[in-house]
């Protein structure tokens, strides 16, 4: 009703996108929803646009609200042929490429849920090399990639790929956002966990 009524006053994206986080979060504490919940507001969201033109503002991040409600409630199934769904919706009708990347970044994420460890690779090592086009090795989403794709390859025990990038990064990631950050916290432990599990690893990667 929120976003009905934004519309119909024709007031600006930035107040349209206010409303429609109220599909995912709540407006009370300013918390996402999670599990069951989540999903049952994703599928609340997809029936309330899935009527509108492919090229809508608000058709595709109503498929995106509802393939991570999905995902939260563990339909895990469900959530790929969704986000696969998606992700040809964005190519067809022309999306940025920072929407094609974040549709591509979450399929990856389902990828792995379903034990699809080489696809999830494959498809965050496209979205790293994107990202590094886009915007640079020192840009959060940039690093976040990079981050993504150590995880990708300790899973498949390629270790020292996944020490290599995370050698790289970090360094980056401590200067452009401190040391404390939780990003740069997640790669020093995807960096640690590469280093414990590789039984051919040395001092020299402390």
């Amino acid at each position: 009703l929120l976003l009905a009524e934004a519309e119909e006053n024709n007031l600006d994206i930035k107040a349209k996108t206010e409303r429609f986080r109220r599909w995912d979060t709540c407006s009370l504490c300013e918390q996402r929803y999670h599990g069951v919940v989540s999903c049952a507001l994703g599928w609340a969201c997809w029936k309330t646009y899935v009527g509108r033109p492919e090229r809508d503002q608000l058709r595709r991040p109503a498929m995106g609200v509802l393939g991570n409600g999905l995902a939260e409630a563990e339909h895990h199934e469900d959530a790929l042929s969704v986000e696969e769904a998606k992700l040809a919706m964005e190519r067809r009708v022309g999306a940025s490429a920072y929407s094609i990347l974040g549709a591509q970044s979450n399929l990856a994420t389902t990828y792995d849920k379903l034990g699809q460890h080489d696809q999830a690779l494959r498809m965050r090592l496209g979205v790293y090399s994107e990202r590094l086009k886009l915007s640079g090795e020192e840009h959060r989403e940039t690093l976040l990639a990079a981050n993504n794709c150590a995880f990708s390859l300790g899973v498949l025990e390629r270790f020292e790929e996944a020490k290599s990038l995370m050698r790289k990064m970090m360094p980056v990631a401590r200067r452009v956002l401190g040391e404390s950050h939780e990003l740069t916290l997640m790669m020093r432990l995807n960096y640690a966990r590469s280093i414990y599990k590789d039984c051919g690893a040395t001092l020299d990667d402390l």
